[in-house]
């Protein structure tokens, strides 16, 4: 007999209920992604204040080297822009010459094609019948197909020369386009890292300002102590060195000299120097740093370090680090006023020591020239001290 008994429908059990087939898909995708979820990472969690400080100043001092490569291919730049303007003026001039050259000597070959002489005007001479002005007029000929000729050896050489230096204006106007276009890679880096220290702060609430301004005066505080602590140092120095007996045997310094400084008159020389540096520098302090300053309403370090030795007669090179090179070094327990301070293992800043352990300089984006402790960034920032005169 046949089965009258319905067929039951498939599906899946789960705590004792059955469920159709789409039901059960459904509950699988639910599984799923609740799997899915959990599994899924957090979001990435807020870097700690210190964090925050360590990487603005990173980004600061990328900043910075990036500027001195933007300084350096500007300057390079306009030199090999006037370098260009120089040449293509040359060009010019020559290209003129030439031109001219060419209509004489085409005016000359015509005359010769027209009349068969050697110079307009000579066509009836050869017509002569007489020997004495026959012979008068070959030597005539002689003498301005001399001229003809050097003529046109002048006409090539010139030639040459004026193409030679087309060819030297070309290759320095493809310099002149590769630095353009280093100019404008530097600048977009400094824009980018200025942009992202700039988007860092911005997102830090009151609090988180106020925690990152209290770590800012931790560091100058630390600083001044070191600060203090080298002032300490170079002032025992020069008292052992105003005991020391002297070559007379009088126990004090030799007549013209000043302790803790060479003697003679190259010292002083060299000290008045300093101090007008100095002088400079200190009527700059609360002026804006901006990258790429050189005043005299704003600067960046080696602008404002470059700008304060012109003031005192001493040229000094664009960057920090031909600036670097731009003097004798000496190690810093002999630092004097005037001598360049210069920092970071890129010798990407520098300032102008003005004693106990204290400097101007145009710091970062966003601050204004002032004195600091050259221990601003830690001892193991320092690089190098440098007497430029």
């Amino acid at each position: 007999m046949a089965s009258h008994r319905k067929a039951r429908p498939t599906g899946t059990r789960i705590a004792g209920i059955r469920t159709p087939a789409l039901a059960t898909a459904a509950l699988t995708s639910v599984a799923l992604l609740s799997q899915t979820a959990t599994a899924a990472p957090s979001a990435e969690p807020r870097p700690g204040i210190e964090a925050v400080s360590k990487k603005v100043d990173d980004l600061y001092h990328q900043a910075e080297t990036a500027t001195n490569k933007y300084n350096a291919t500007r300057e390079k730049t306009a030199e090999q822009r006037k370098r260009v303007d120089t040449l293509l003026d040359d060009v010019a001039r020559r290209t003129e010459k030439l031109n001219t050259a060419r209509e004489e000597l085409g005016s000359f070959a015509a005359a010769q094609y027209r009349t068969g002489a050697a110079a307009p005007g000579t066509a009836t001479l050869l017509l002569a019948d007489n020997p004495q002005d026959y012979f008068d007029q070959t030597q005539l000929m002689s003498r301005l197909t001399k001229r003809q000729k050097a003529a046109v050896d002048a006409y090539i050489t010139d030639q040459a020369a004026t193409t030679r230096k087309r060819a030297e204006a070309t290759r320095n106007l493809e310099s002149l386009t590769a630095s353009q276009k280093a100019l404008k890679t530097s600048k977009t880096a400094v824009q980018q890292k200025l942009s992202e220290a700039r988007d860092l702060l911005s997102k830090l609430n009151t609090e988180e300002k106020a925690r990152l301004a209290a770590i800012e005066r931790k560091k100058q505080e630390r600083a001044a102590a070191k600060a203090a602590e080298l002032a300490r140092q170079q002032a025992a120095a020069a008292k052992a060195e105003r005991t020391q007996p002297s070559s007379s045997g009088t126990g004090t310094p030799a007549a013209g000299s000043t302790a803790g400084s060479p003697t003679g008159s190259t010292a002083t020389g060299s000290s008045s120097k300093a101090a007008d540096a100095l002088a400079f520098a200190r009527a700059q302090i609360g002026k804006p740093y901006v990258w790429g300053a050189t005043g005299p309403d704003s600067y960046d370090c080696s602008g404002l370090t470059q700008a304060a030795w012109k003031a005192a007669g001493v040229s000094l090179p664009r960057v920090t680090y031909d600036q670097v090179n731009a003097g004798t070094t000496v190690p810093l327990a002999d630092a004097r006023p005037g001598d360049l301070v210069f920092f970071y293992d890129d010798i990407s800043h520098v300032g102008l020591y003005i004693g106990g352990g204290m400097m101007i300089h145009a710091p970062k984006p966003g601050a204004y020239v002032r004195e600091e402790s050259i221990y601003y960034d830690g001892t193991s920032a320092i690089h190098s001290v440098v007497r430029p005169a």
